[in-house]
C-alpha cells in the first residue's frame, strides 16, 4: 500500500495525453475533449507524432519533446505501443501514469505476457504510480479534472468511487448524473497492475472533501494492504461494497470438510466484516447506502419499528425484515398505551403501527414521535401509501420536525409517484432518508445496522480470557520441519493431534493398530468401551466409507469392527493405502455438542478460520461462520453468536450450556497455530465436543500445502492481518532499578488505559493530548488500544504480575500508509517520571521504526514541556520551536543513525 506520488494523478498541474486524436469517434479524442471540457486550470500536451496540432491545441511528437515534464501522462495508444512509452515517460521524469489502452492480461496468453512487459518497464522508475492498463481513467470533480473517456462530467461530492469494471463506471457516472450524486474521486482501476484498492482507500482518507467510499470489486490482488487501510478509513468513514462474481465455483474438490465449506464469497464476507465495511448486493443500493451512513446516526440493535397508513406495506416491510434477519420492535406497554391515546381505536395495536388510511399529518408524526421514545425500538420506518385524504408533503413536513432532533435513525418510504414528490424532496432537505418502496427502506436499515455492528467490532474490547501459554515455537517449528521432511500432504490422526496438543487443544489420544491382534491389545491398554477408525492417509471423510465403528465394548466387538472397517474402507476406495485403524476411548458426553473447527488457505485472504455445527451432518447443516485470523476473546465470541447453533452452547430448555471461556480459549489457540504454520493448506477438527467442563477434539486431519514445504516463507505473509508482534515483548529496568515489561499493547489492555490517564495530572495529560477532558471514553480507548500492527505501534509500560499489573507509560508510533515517516509521542504517569522510561519509549520505538524502513520520525509537543524536549535532545532529536503555535518540532533521521550506529 503506497500514497506515494498519487497526488501527480490526482493533482496534476501539467498533463500529457499520448494518443490525443483530432478522430470524435477515438478514445484519444474523448480524453482531450474531457479534459478541456471539464476546466481543467492546468496545462494540457496533446502528443501525436503524425499532427502538428490537436482538436486546435499545439501538439508534440513525443513527451521527451514537451517543454517541461507534466505530472501525468495519459496514454491512449495500441497495447503493443504502451512498455515503450512508459519508459519514455519514466525517462521524461513523469511519475504519474492512467494507461487506458486495453489488450493486455483481460485478452489471454500474448496479452498477460505484454502486461509482464509493461510491469518490467514500470518497475524501471522507482516512485513511478500508474492507473490500469484497461481503465477508463479518473475524475476529480473538485479539481475539474476529466481524466478519462466517460461521457459527461459529474458534479462535485463527498463520495469516493472506485470500480474494476469500466463498463459499470459508464453506466454509474450516468446514472449519477442524472441524480445529481456528486464525487470526491471517480476512479476506474482496470488491470490493477500497480495503483489497488488500498492505495487509494489510503489516498481518500487522507482527503478531508472525502465522507464515504464505494467499492465495485471483482478480485483483489493485495489483501493485506487491503484490509490495512480499509480498517484505518472506516473507524471514521463508511465503506460500502459491491462484490461480483458471488457464485464462483471453488477451484477444485476439498481434502476437508472445511475446503467444502468455505466457498470464496464467504471468505469476502468475513473480510468485509472485520475490516469495518457494509456489503450490498443489489448494485442500486450502492449510493443510497453511502449516503444513509454518511449521515453519522448509527443504529444500536436489529429492532424496527414500523409506522404506516396502511396494512398491506406494513406486511411487505416487515416480511423484508424478517427475510434479512432483522427483528420487529416489540412495542412497550407505556408506549402502547400513549398510541391507543393518540390513534383510533381500529389502529392495529401492534408493530406495525397501522394508523389507517385516513390519518392526517399531525396523527401520522404523533405516532412516530411516540414510537421512537420506546427503549426497545432502535430504529423507525415511516411508510406512507398515497390514499384519498393523504397529504404527502404536510405528513414530510411533520415527519421530519418531530425526527429532528431524535437520536435514533428514521428512514421514510413515501410510496407512489408524482403525487409523492414534493414530500421526497422535503424530508430530502430535512436530512430523512427516504426511499420509494418499503423494501428498499428495510433494506437500507438493516445496511445501517450491519455498519453498526461492524464498527462494534471495530472498536470492541475483549475480555482477557487467563490463559497461560508458555510456547516454544522454535522447538515445536523443528519438530514440524521434521514432519513436513517425511513427505506427506495429509497428515495422520495422531500426528495432526500432537500438533493440537501442542498449542493446548485437548485431545483423544489414538493408538495405532495395524492387526486385529494389536487393536484389541490397545483396546485393552485404553480401556473399554473403545472407537475404532479406519488409518488411511488418503480417506478424509472416514464415515463415508463404514470407516467408524463407536462404543465397541470388548475385544470380540474390536476384532469384528476391525476386519468390517477395512473390508469396507477398501471396497469403497481401492486406491487409498488401508493401513489399519486407529483405537482411543470412547468419550460420552451427555451434554456435549460436536462442533466443526477448521481452517483453510484463501487464494485472496490466505487463512480463514471456520467454526460450526460438527459431526457427520457438517455438510448437510452448513450452520457456520468463519472469521480471519488472529482471534481475540470479543472475535472468536462472536464467530459462536452468530451459529444457528448458538442457543444449544448458552444452554437451552434446561440443558446446561457449555464451558463458553473453555471453548473461546480453544478457538484462540487453534488461531494462533494457524498464524505459526503457513505450510497449513487446511485443517479440520471434527468434531471438537464442547461440554459444561471444557472441549475435546475427537478427531482431526491436516492438509500440507507441499509447494511451500522448503521455501523461504516471509513471517505470516499468509494472514490478511498482521498478528499481535510478540516479538516486540522485552523486560528492562528503570533507572532506581524497578523491573518493567515493554510490550505492543492489544485491546485487552483497555481497563489498564483507563485506570493509568485516571492517574495522571491534568498537566500530563495536556502535555500528551494537548487538551483537557474530564475523563476517557470506550471509544477513545478503542482508538488507542486496537490498532494496525502493519502501521502503528505502541509500545506501554507495565509493572506486577498478574492481576496486580499496571500501565504506567506508553509509547506511540503512527506511520504513514507509505511507511516513510511516523509520528511519534510518550505518556508517562506523574508517579514515574524522571525514571528513564521516556528515553527507553523513545529508542525502542526507533528501534521498530528502523525494522520497518521508517525513515523519518516526526513528534510534536508544547513550549513548556521542557523534560519532553530534554528527552528529544538526548536522543538526538532536531528541535524546532514555533512560537506562534506554542509547539516545538522534534524530528530524527533514521537513516542517518542507522549508518552512525
Amino acid at each position: 500500500m503506497s500514497i506515494l506520488n498519487l497526488d501527480r494523478i490526482f493533482k496534476p498541474q501539467r498533463i500529457a495525453v499520448i494518443g490525443a486524436s483530432d478522430h470524435p469517434n477515438t478514445v484519444g479524442y474523448s480524453l482531450l475533449r474531457n479534459l478541456i471540457g471539464a476546466g481543467f486550470e492546468g496545462v494540457v500536451y496533446p502528443v501525436n507524432k503524425k499532427r502538428e496540432s490537436v482538436q486546435g491545441i499545439h501538439a508534440y511528437p513525443s513527451v521527451a519533446d514537451l517543454p517541461k515534464a507534466p505530472d501525468l501522462a495519459i496514454i491512449a495508444t495500441p497495447a503493443a505501443t504502451v512498455p515503450d512509452l512508459v519508459r519514455e515517460c519514466g525517462n521524461a521524469g513523469i511519475m504519474g501514469v492512467i494507461v487506458i489502452s486495453a489488450g493486455f492480461k483481460e485478452v489471454g496468453a500474448e496479452g498477460k505476457q505484454l502486461e509482464e512487459q509493461l510491469r518490467a518497464a514500470w518497475k524501471s522508475f522507482p516512485g513511478m504510480r500508474i492507473i490500469g492498463p484497461n481503465c477508463l481513467g479518473v475524475i476529480v470533480p473538485k479539481a475539474h479534472l476529466n481524466a478519462s473517456f466517460a461521457a459527461g462530467n459529474p458534479r462535485e461530492g463527498h463520495i469516493g468511487f472506485v470500480s474494476q469494471s469500466g463498463a459499470l463506471c459508464t453506466s454509474v457516472l450516468d446514472w449519477a448524473i442524472a441524480e445529481g450524486i456528486g464525487f470526491s474521486h471517480f476512479v476506474s482501476l482496470g488491470n490493477s497492475m500497480d495503483v489497488g484498492f488500498g492505495d487509494l482507500i489510503d489516498y481518500f482518507g487522507e482527503d478531508r472533501n472525502n465522507h464515504s467510499a464505494i467499492l465495485y470489486i471483482e478480485s483483489l490482488f493485495n489483501a493485506r494492504s487491503f484490509m490495512s487501510a480499509a480498517r484505518a478509513y472506516s473507524r471514521n468513514r463508511p465503506i460500502v461494497a459491491y462484490k461480483a462474481g458471488r457464485f464462483a465455483e471453488s477451484a477444485a474438490a476439498a481434502a476437508s470438510h472445511t475446503g467444502a465449506m468455505a466457498g470464496e464469497d464467504s471468505v469476502f464476507d468475513a473480510a468485509f466484516q472485520r475490516a469495518g465495511i457494509v456489503r450490498v448486493f443489489d448494485i442500486a443500493d450502492i449510493f443510497d447506502c453511502a449516503e444513509l451512513l454518511g449521515r453519522k446516526r448509527q443504529v444500536r440493535g436489529p429492532n424496527l419499528a414500523i409506522v404506516t397508513n396502511a396494512g398491506g406495506p406494513g406486511v411487505m416491510a416487515t416480511d423484508t425484515l424478517l427475510s434479512l434477519n432483522g427483528k420487529l420492535a416489540t412495542l412497550h406497554e407505556d408506549t402502547l398505551e400513549k398510541l391507543n391515546a393518540a390513534l383510533p381505536p381500529a389502529w392495529s395495536h401492534g408493530n406495525p403501527v397501522d394508523v389507517l388510511g385516513d390519518s392526517g399529518p399531525e396523527r401520522f408524526g404523533d405516532a412516530v414521535q411516540e414510537v421512537l421514545a420506546d427503549p426497545g425500538v432502535d430504529a423507525v420506518l415511516a411508510v406512507l401509501s398515497p390514499q384519498a385524504v393523504t397529504d404527502p408533503t404536510k405528513t414530510a413536513q411533520n415527519l421530519a420536525a418531530v425526527t429532528a432532533d431524535a437520536s435514533k435513525p428514521v428512514l421514510a418510504a413515501w410510496m407512489g409517484g408524482n403525487m409523492m414528490a414534493g414530500g421526497i424532496q422535503l424530508l430530502n432537505q430535512a436530512g430523512v432518508p427516504t426511499y420509494t418502496t418499503p423494501e428498499q427502506g428495510v433494506r437500507a436499515f438493516m445496511n445501517l445496522y450491519s455498519y453498526g455492528r461492524n464498527q462494534e467490532i471495530l472498536h470492541e474490547t475483549p475480555r482477557e480470557i487467563p490463559m497461560e501459554f508458555s510456547l516454544d515455537r522454535r522447538r515445536l517449528r523443528d519438530l514440524f520441519d521434521i514432519i513436513l521432511m517425511e513427505g506427506q500432504e495429509i497428515l495422520s490422526e495422531t500426528v495432526s493431534k500432537a500438533l493440537l496438543e501442542a498449542y493446548e487443544i485437548p485431545v483423544t489420544k489414538p493408538m495405532a493398530a495395524r492387526s486385529e491382534d494389536e487393536a484389541a491389545e490397545n483396546a485393552r491398554r485404553i480401556g473399554f468401551p473403545v472407537v475404532l477408525k479406519v488409518l488411511s492417509p488418503q480417506i478424509t471423510h472416514k464415515t463415508d466409507v463404514g470407516g467408524v465403528v463407536l462404543d465397541l465394548p470388548d475385544e470380540a466387538s474390536v476384532r469384528a469392527a476391525y476386519r468390517q472397517i477395512v473390508e469396507q474402507a477398501k471396497a469403497a476406495r481401492p486406491d487409498a493405502d488401508v493401513q489399519g485403524v486407529t483405537v482411543q476411548a470412547m468419550v460420552r458426553a451427555q451434554d456435549g455438542i460436536e462442533l466443526i473447527v477448521g481452517a483453510k488457505k484463501d487464494a485472496t485472504f490466505g487463512a480463514v478460520i471456520m467454526v460450526g455445527t460438527g459431526g457427520i451432518a457438517a455438510e448437510v447443516m452448513r450452520d457456520r461462520v468463519l472469521g480471519l485470523p488472529p482471534l481475540n476473546e470479543s472475535l472468536a465470541r462472536r464467530m459462536l453468536e452468530s451459529l444457528k447453533s448458538w442457543p444449544l452452547l448458552e444452554g437451552y430448555r434446561g440443558r446446561p450450556g457449555v464451558h463458553l471461556d473453555r471453548l473461546i480459549e480453544a478457538l484462540m489457540r487453534f488461531s494462533y497455530l494457524i498464524a505459526d504454520y503457513p505450510e497449513i493448506k487446511e485443517i479440520d477438527i471434527n468434531p471438537l465436543v464442547a461440554t459444561p467442563e471444557g472441549v475435546l477434539a475427537l478427531d482431526a486431519r491436516v492438509v500440507i500445502d507441499r509447494d511451500l514445504v522448503g521455501t523461504p516463507i516471509r513471517k505470516y505473509s499468509h494472514l490478511a492481518i498482521a498478528p499481535y508482534p510478540d516479538e516486540w515483548v522485552r523486560k528492562t529496568k528503570l533507572s532506581d532499578g524497578t523491573h518493567v515489561l515493554l510490550r505492543p499493547i492489544k485491546p485487552e489492555d483497555e481497563p489498564n488505559w483507563h485506570e493509568m490517564l485516571a492517574k495522571a495530572s491534568q498537566e500530563s495529560l495536556r502535555f500528551r493530548f494537548r487538551y483537557l477532558f474530564k475523563g476517557t471514553t470506550h471509544e477513545m480507548a478503542a482508538r488507542y488500544c486496537t490498532i494496525d500492527y502493519d502501521r502503528e505501534m505502541a509500545i506501554i509500560a507495565e509493572i506486577g504480575e498478574d492481576d496486580e499489573r499496571e500501565m504506567i507509560g506508553v509509547g506511540r508510533m503512527v506511520a504513514d500508509p507509505d511507511l516513510k515517516t511516523a509520528e511519534y509521542a510518550a505518556f508517562v504517569v506523574d508517579e514515574w517520571q524522571g525514571k528513564g522510561l521516556g528515553i527507553q519509549f523513545t529508542q525502542y520505538l526507533e528501534e521498530i521504526g528502523r525494522r520497518w524502513g521508517i525513515e523519518r520520525l516526526v513528534a510534536e509537543t508544547s513550549t513548556d514541556n521542557l523534560a519532553m524536549q530534554a528527552t528529544f535532545r538526548k536522543c538526538g532529536y532536531t528541535l524546532e520551536h514555533r512560537m506562534e503555535d506554542n509547539v516545538v518540532m522534534a524530528t530524527k533521521d533514521l537513516r542517518e543513525t542507522a549508518v552512525a550506529t
